[in-house]
């Protein structure tokens, strides 16, 4: 009996001893597993390791830039959210639009409008992801940020003249927009939301590329939600390349701004989707077409810069009579009647425009009250943009973003290059003043 019972022990014993080294190899291997992933460096790659938080990228741009502009500096705070998600677990928060000095209708409320209004949002997200300033609030509970990094050049410019990348934490060169409250957080612009604050606040000192800034993001900043101000001072890492033309081609326009475009091109300029072989497919990743596969409608789309640009006196813009004889020129040429005006001209420029086009006919978009009170000037533009993009040539205005953005989406929808990239010559340059650089699409 006594013997039966230690036998017992002594198995009871081994077992205990076998799970106890079973157990401390599981421990060992899982926190293996956490130096290797956490370890700076490590070329190692496995399949398992701890979740990481979620972590949200917020940004702005300076007060004074467009809208084109910006859309631009979303497309690199896109590719940072996108560098940044290979390594953590990033989200970009989308900057409501508002107070756009080009916006002249003063009498609307334009601040605080969703990107939705604009974007096909959805379609953002296919590239990287995004959400709206009021989803984060939500996501959050509360309408706070953890970091602001205010983002500036170096005080002393380039060493010896040379641009190398770096990146500082420095003084703040001129006077931040945001001051600290009574209770220690951060007040100022975000968007013209009142109530949103920040909770700590650096100016950073940066010269390069989103990819220099994002290990500091990674590696220097522990904050679950980083706010980069003037996102401006930050250059694409690869213009022109695969990730730039994704980003692009993931813009797509809100389906109720373009359907107000293509209803005004049935109506006015005989240009449908079909006939014109500029159909899109419902994703953007399984769309590319061959340069010169569309053709476009008959017409001619003419951006004019006017405003600021003829106020200006560049030497890059032409007069309303020689872009009239230019245009004239083209139609003749390319055997056309019509032609679609997009400017920010007052009505008596447009007015003088069309009377030197008297032979022809000159539409320009005039949006119903409902229409602009809706969808405002960032929506008209939109509309503008969306008909010349879907024009047989189109010319516009040199060194215009509203100019190269649609230049960019008519290369998506397949036009030749030759129709597509194309500006006026200037009062005071050569007749056969330098064309626009295509760029071609990087799949």
């Amino acid at each position: 009996m006594a013997t039966s019972m230690n036998c017992t022990r002594w198995l009871v014993f081994t077992l205990y001893i076998l799970f106890l080294t079973l157990f401390l190899s599981v421990i060992s291997l899982a926190n293996a597993a956490d130096d290797i992933v956490f370890q700076s460096g490590n070329q190692q790659k496995l399949n398992v390791g701890v979740a990481k938080a979620r972590r949200f990228l917020l940004y702005d741009v300076n007060p004074g830039e467009g809208f084109n502009l910006r859309r631009d500096v979303y497309m690199r705070m896109a590719n940072l959210v996108g560098a940044l998600g290979e390594t953590e677990d990033w989200t970009l928060v989308l900057p409501p639009w508002g107070r756009i000095y080009h916006w002249q209708n003063r009498h609307l409320d334009q601040v605080r409008i969703p990107w939705s209004t604009f974007f096909d949002v959805p379609s953002l997200n296919r590239h990287i992801p995004v959400i709206e300033l009021e989803e984060y609030i939500k996501i959050r509970g509360k309408p706070e940020i953890d970091q602001i990094l205010y983002l500036q050049s170096y005080k002393e410019g380039w060493s010896n003249g040379k641009f190398e990348e770096k990146v500082d934490e420095r003084d703040c060169i001129d006077r931040p927009m945001y001051q600290k409250d009574s209770d220690g957080l951060y007040r100022g612009w975000f968007w013209g939301y009142e109530e949103v604050y920040a909770k700590a606040f650096k100016c950073v000192s940066i010269q390069g590329f989103t990819t220099t800034i994002a290990p500091v993001l990674i590696n220097n900043v522990t904050a679950t939600s980083v706010f980069l101000d003037r996102g401006e001072e930050l250059l694409h890492d690869s213009y022109g390349q695969v990730d730039y033309w994704n980003a692009r081609r993931s813009m797509r326009f809100a389906k109720h701004l373009t359907d107000i475009g293509d209803d005004f091109r049935r109506g006015f300029l005989n240009s449908d989707d079909k006939r014109d072989k500029t159909e899109v497919t419902e994703d953007w990743r399984d769309m590319r077409r061959d340069p010169g596969s569309a053709t476009g409608g008959p017409y001619i789309a003419v951006h004019l810069r006017r405003q600021d640009y003829a106020r200006g006196g560049r030497k890059d813009v032409p007069t309303l009579q020689a872009a009239a004889e230019h245009v004239e020129g083209l139609l003749k040429k390319l055997k056309l009647k019509i032609v679609f005006l997009a400017t920010d001209a007052p009505k008596r420029e447009i007015d003088e425009f069309k009377k030197y086009l008297s032979n022809f006919k000159v539409v320009n978009y005039v949006p119903p009250k409902v229409v602009l009170e809706k969808y405002m000037d960032g929506g008209v533009a939109i509309i503008d943009q969306w008909i010349c993009a879907h024009a047989r040539y189109f010319i516009g205005t040199g060194v215009s973003t509203f100019t190269f953005r649609i230049n960019e989406e008519r290369q998506i929808l397949g036009f030749d290059p030759k129709m597509t990239y194309n500006r006026f010559c200037g009062h005071a340059e050569e007749p056969d003043c330098e064309q626009p650089s295509a760029w071609k699409i990087v799949y």
